[in-house]
C-alpha cells in the first residue's frame, strides 16, 4: 500500500473536517501536520471524527476494514496520531498485516 495514497486520504479527511468547521486552519495540511498532542490542529472531537472518516475511506479504497483507536494504537510508545505521516505509516502497517 502506498504511503502517499494513505497520506492523501488523511489530508482529504482533514480538509473535509475543516470545511465543516468553516475554518482555514487545516487548509494547507502536509505530512507534518500535528494531529494530536502539543500544537495539534484537532480537539478530541475532531480527532474522533478524523479517525472514523479515515477508517471508512480506507475500507472503501483498499477493501479492508481497520480499527485505528484500539488497545494496540493506545499502547504504542509513540502515538500513531501524532501527525499525518505517523498515522499514515501506522495505517500502512495495519493494511499489510
Amino acid at each position: 500500500m502506498s504511503l502517499e495514497k494513505i497520506e492523501n486520504i488523511i489530508i482529504e479527511s482533514l480538509k473535509e473536517y475543516n470545511q465543516s468547521l468553516g475554518s482555514s486552519e487545516l487548509k494547507n495540511c502536509t505530512a507534518q501536520t500535528r494531529l494530536y498532542g502539543e500544537k495539534s490542529v484537532l480537539d478530541s472531537i475532531g480527532l474522533v471524527y478524523l479517525i472514523t472518516d479515515i477508517e471508512e475511506k480506507i475500507s472503501d479504497k483498499f477493501s479492508k476494514n481497520i480499527v485505528l483507536a484500539d488497545e494496540k494504537a493506545m499502547s504504542q510508545r509513540t502515538s500513531p496520531f501524532r501527525d499525518v505521516e505517523t498515522l499514515a505509516k501506522y495505517i500502512q502497517n495495519l493494511l499489510e498485516e
